[in-house]
């Protein structure tokens, strides 16, 4: 993820974006291709309209209501006093891990992004709201390439290619169903993870 949105640079070969090296491209011009979520949500002090233009600062209303909706925050920004413009504490520390996931997703969505990258940003959202939003999202960013880190499998069993890491080496890489029959390790942790609410999903 870190190489992607370049907060590392590779210590040897190179992450390319269409072809270009992405230590060739401009900082500001690789940002407005990327729409980053990252593990721990963190929210700027201001208003939720201010936290989702952090992005796009030219996002209309109606922009901001579709990525709110898509991210399944609507429900709790609407039962705010006052909707987006509601205030949004330092860190966002006046709304729940869950919520602050959401409002981060978002936040990336208002960018139209041509990668979205998703560090485990799931994790906060129960079941249901996480199969909810993955629904949204097949939609939303079908016109981009997306990339997911997940311990969850039931976020990232769709995926075109998942690619599974033990003990930081790749052990499998490919759709759910060849990894189901090839990969011991992630058929094992289908598995340990099975319920019949995620089997459902």
């Amino acid at each position: 993820m870190n190489l992607i949105a370049r907060l590392n640079d590779p210590s040897a070969g190179c992450v390319t974006l269409a072809g270009v090296d992405l230590r060739q491209i401009a900082p500001q011009e690789l940002s407005s291709h990327i729409g980053y979520v990252p593990q721990k949500a963190y929210l700027f002090s201001g208003t939720v309209a201010d936290t989702l233009r952090l992005g796009n600062p030219d996002a209309d209303v109606a922009t901001l209501w579709k990525a709110v909706n898509i991210a399944q925050a609507a429900d709790f920004v609407r039962a705010m006093p006052d909707g987006l413009l509601s205030p949004v504490a330092q860190g966002g520390a006046n709304f729940s891990g869950g919520q602050r996931q959401r409002l981060a997703i978002a936040r990336a969505l208002v960018c139209d992004a041509d990668i979205y990258l998703f560090d485990d940003s799931f994790s906060a959202l129960d079941q249901a709201t996480d199969r909810k939003l993955r629904a949204a999202l097949k939609g939303a960013v079908s016109h981009a390439a997306t990339v997911i880190v997940s311990q969850r499998l039931a976020s990232i069993r769709n995926a075109d290619r998942i690619l599974v890491i033990e003990k930081g080496r790749m052990v499998g890489l490919g759709p759910h169903d060849t990894l189901m029959q090839t990969c011991p390790v992630y058929a094992e942790t289908v598995h340990s993870q099975a319920s019949p609410e995620e089997d459902a999903a």
